[in-house]
This record gives structure tokens, sequence and C-alpha cells, in this order.
């Protein structure tokens, strides 16, 4: 008896302790999420998982603000009970800020204020250069207009940049990184606008016929001061960083020629965007001469007085009149490439986070290597392209592909050591672009469902200022195509749609049946 006592004795003080021990680990488990908890309230630390890191600013925004010099002040005037569709932009713009303020030091201070509780509300943000917007809401059950305000003001030094009104959040980043370096940088660069030689009108367009590249030119005139230059009478002077030349449609002249080989043997960038055929309304198209073979085959590069076409297209609009109604209708054209990924310079920066471009009537580049010389080609057709070199016909009914399929180069790099071909000495830092299309650039064809103004901005990026702000820009890109397949791999994935998932639940099938039948056989055995 006494020994059955000791026994029970010993079980209860077994489940005594299991409890106490199940007490313990749980107060463990408590004090670990406590620890854990306490230590990531001092660590700032976020994880972005999108492919383009969107909800997150870029290395290059980090770097910006981690070595500001004195307190940079962002407010954030965004006016309250404006419509549902803004209130996540306001919740995504108050994250995107405090993420600056918490990778600059302390030195970015950010502060959101409703415009509603300043006194005279308009004058002050009118002072400030942002505008007042109307919005549609609904209430007491009728639409109704409010006024709001929905922009960003950053200060620093006793200056102040803007961002009038916040629509999305897709460009912000950039935005607010681009007026952080004008403010806190000592001076903008220098672009040099060549207005000379029939290059297209950089002004805004005075009818709805006229293209222009207004757009662009505002874009630059974000980070850069931007001088005409007329080749024919101005001199360029040591100021200027790049010279800058889109859609010239007259003859250089000799000295006009020489003037620009003087600037880059300086060392100094040089960006061509120039079509090597002129396409004009009403279907016509002549070769462009612009005499200026000797200056571009000194650097290794001629343009061709062609255009490509491409498998690879994008749509444009036409109309056709029948004579008695005008039908407008959409079509893929080949006259237009549309350069998808795998066809863009993944290891250059200014293309390596592009999606699509569109060159509209493009020419093609031919490539002379020489000794010295840094050649790399950012953009070129697929191989399945085809040329008009003569007798062009633009017709979009008429754009039939030539049983020589080939692959050409569209645009082209040169950087490194550069000898004048007009002997005017020779550079080592030699920086030249040349792309066989000015029309990419315009206003008509700057959005176009591509990636064409951020290709732009890049250049201009890339050969001017740095390529920071174009790993931040690449994040907007318009569209991101799914990348061609080879017709195996398409047979692969369709075929395994169809049978794979039968063929996957046939042999789980299988399995547990044979693995049943063996049990079972062991079982019988055992007996």
């Amino acid at each position: 008896m006494e020994k059955i006592k000791k026994i029970f004795t010993k079980i209860n003080s077994w489940k005594f302790l299991k409890k106490i021990d199940k007490y313990l680990t749980i107060i463990f488990i408590i004090g670990i999420f406590a620890v854990v908890n306490f230590i990531a309230t001092q660590i700032f630390f976020r994880a972005d998982l999108t492919a383009g890191g969107d909800f997150s600013i870029s290395r290059v925004s980090k770097k910006t603000v981690e070595h500001l010099d004195d307190i940079v002040n962002i407010k954030a005037y965004f006016t309250k009970n404006l419509p549902v569709k803004y209130l996540t932009t306001e919740q995504e713009v108050e994250d995107i800020l405090n993420e600056y303020a918490n990778y600059s030091n302390g030195k970015i201070k950010v502060k959101v204020i409703d415009p509603t509780t300043l006194a005279d509300s308009q004058n002050a943000m009118a002072a400030i250069g942002i505008p007042t917007l109307q919005f549609n809401v609904v209430q007491n059950d009728s639409f109704q207009v409010v006024q709001g305000y929905l922009g960003i003001s950053i200060e620093y030094g006793g200056q102040r940049q803007t961002i009038p009104v916040v629509g999305d959040t897709q460009n912000l980043e950039y935005q607010i990184t681009s007026a952080i370096k004008k403010l806190t940088g000592k001076e903008m660069p220098t672009i040099g606008l060549v207005t000379s030689n029939g290059t297209i009108s950089a002004s805004e367009p005075t009818s709805a016929s006229e293209n222009t590249i207004a757009e662009a030119k505002a874009k630059l005139s974000e980070l850069y001061k931007l001088k005409n230059i007329d080749l024919a009478k101005d001199k360029i002077t040591d100021d200027i960083s790049t010279l800058l030349l889109v859609g010239p449609k007259e003859k250089f002249t000799e000295d006009e020629l020489k003037k620009i080989d003087a600037f880059v043997m300086k060392g100094k960038s040089l960006i061509i965007l120039a079509d090597g055929v002129n396409v004009a309304k009403g279907s016509n198209a002549v070769k462009n001469d612009l005499g200026w073979d000797k200056l571009l085959s000194g650097y290794g590069l001629k343009l061709n007085n062609d255009l490509v076409s491409d498998t690879s297209n994008g749509r444009a609009s036409f109309s056709s009149n029948n004579g008695a109604y005008t039908m407008n209708y959409m079509i893929n054209y080949p006259l237009w490439p549309k350069i998808l990924p795998n066809n863009l310079d993944d290891k250059n920066v200014i293309t390596a986070n592009l999606q699509n471009l569109i060159l509209p009537w493009a020419s093609s580049i031919e490539i002379t290597l020489k000794d010295g010389e840094n050649i790399s080609v950012l953009a070129k057709s697929t191989n399945s392209a085809w040329l008009q070199t003569d007798n062009f016909n633009i017709n979009p009914r008429a754009v039939i592909p030539s049983v020589k399929a080939g692959q050409y180069d569209l645009a082209v790099y040169v950087s490194g050591k550069l000898t004048s071909p007009y002997g005017q000495g020779s550079t080592d830092e030699a920086r030249i672009i040349l792309v066989g299309d000015s029309d990419f650039a315009t206003d008509n064809f700057a959005g176009s469902g591509s990636d064409n103004m951020l290709f732009f901005q890049n250049i201009a990026d890339g050969l001017t200022l740095d390529s920071d702000l174009i790993n931040i820009r690449a994040k907007s890109a318009t569209e991101r195509p799914i990348k061609p397949l080879e017709n195996s791999t398409k047979n692969i994935i369709r075929y395994g749609n169809i049978f794979g998932v039968t063929v996957i639940v046939l042999f789980v099938g299988l399995l547990r049946y044979f693995l049943r039948r063996r049990n079972k056989k062991q079982a019988i055995g055992s007996m």
C-alpha cells in the first residue's frame, strides 16, 4: 500500500512539473515577443516586394538625403474630406515623405497641412504656387463642386521648389529627389539646344497640327539650364555641358560642323536625334541630306537614308475617305518599330530598365569600329525587320514585309577616345548618342503607351548629369509586356495546361493505390 502511495505522489509531482513547465514556456514566449517588438520599434525597416520598388524610395534618394548640409522642410498641403479616390493618394504621399525623413538623419522635416486651417488659404496657396482644384463630390444625394489642394512645397536655404498637383505617386519620388538636388546643388548644368538647321521647335505649339518638343523641353528645364544655339551665329560657350540636336532638316555648313566637332573635342557630350528620311503629311517621304557624313564617320557612325519596318510595331491612327464619309481606324504600323527589352541594352543604365520604345519612321545606323572607341547599341530592331531604301511608301496598307529580313541598329552610344575628323585634336572623354529618329521625343509621341519620354530624359541625364535619377525614373515605366516566347515553350505551356492537372491527379491516385496495397500486404503478413 505504501508503495502505491509513493507511485501516485510521483505521478502528481510530474503533472505539477509539467504544468509549471507549460506556464514557463508561455511566459518565455511572451517575453521573446516583447523584446522583439521593442527592438523593432528602435530599428526602421521596410520590405517592398514589388518588381519596380513602387512603395519605397530608391538607393539614390536615400543617398541624396543622407548627406544634407542643412534642414529641408517638406510641407504637404492636402485638403481634408476630398473624394474617396484621393484618400489612398494622401496616405501614399505621407508614407513616401516619412521614408525620406527616416533616411535623412533628422535633416528632413515633414509636415502635412490642411490648407483650410490657414488664414486666407487661397492667397497663401497661390503664393506658394499650388493652384486651387475643383472636385465633384456627392453630398446630400446630389453632386456638388468643392475646392481643395493637393500639392507639396520643398524649402531649403530660403529657396523653394513646388510640386503643384500630386495626381498620383507614380513619379513623385523622381519629382521630390530632383527638387532636393536642384535646391541643394551649387549650380545647374547647361544644355545647348540647337535651334538652327531646321530642328524641331521647342516652343509651345501654335496650332493643333504643329508637332513640337515643348513637353521634352519642360522636362529638361526641371534640372537644367537651357540655352538656344544658332550654329550659324552663336558660339558654343564653355558653360554648356551637352549639345542637343533634335530633327534637323537643313544641310549643315562645314563651319557649323567644325563648331560641333570642336565642342566634342573638349570632352563635352553630344546628343543627336535625327531622321534619315523626312516624312511629311500626305504620305510623302524624301531622303534627308544633312551633309554631315564626314563628321559622323569620324565618330565611327553613319545615319542611313532609309526607313526601318518591323514585325514588332506600334499601333497608329489613320483616316480614310471613301467620298461619302471619313473613317478613322487603328492599325499595327510596321514603320513604327516597337523596341522591347530583349532588344534594348540591359548593361547601359540609359536603357536597362525601359520596357518599350516606339520609334516612328526610324532610320538604321551603321557602325564603323575604330581603335580606342567604345561603341554600344542602345536599341535595335528585331531580326525580322526590313528596309525601304528608295521610292518610300509609308501608306499603312502598303507596307509589305520584305523577304530579306534582318536586324538593324537604331540608337548607338559612343564613348572614350575620339580624334577630330577636321584636325581639331582629340579627346579621351567623348560621349555621343545618335538615335535614328527624332519623332519619338515630340509631343505627339512622348506618351503613346511607351517609355519614349523616359528614354529622352535618360539620354540627357546619362550624358549631362549622372545616372542616379535614371534609376528612379525607371519605376514609372508605362507598361511591362510579357517577354516573347519561343514556339516550343508556348506548346509546352499550352499542353501542360490541358493535360498537366489530369496527369498529376492520375499519378497521385496511382501512388496512393499502391501505398495502400503495400500497407495492406504488410498488415496481413504481420498477423
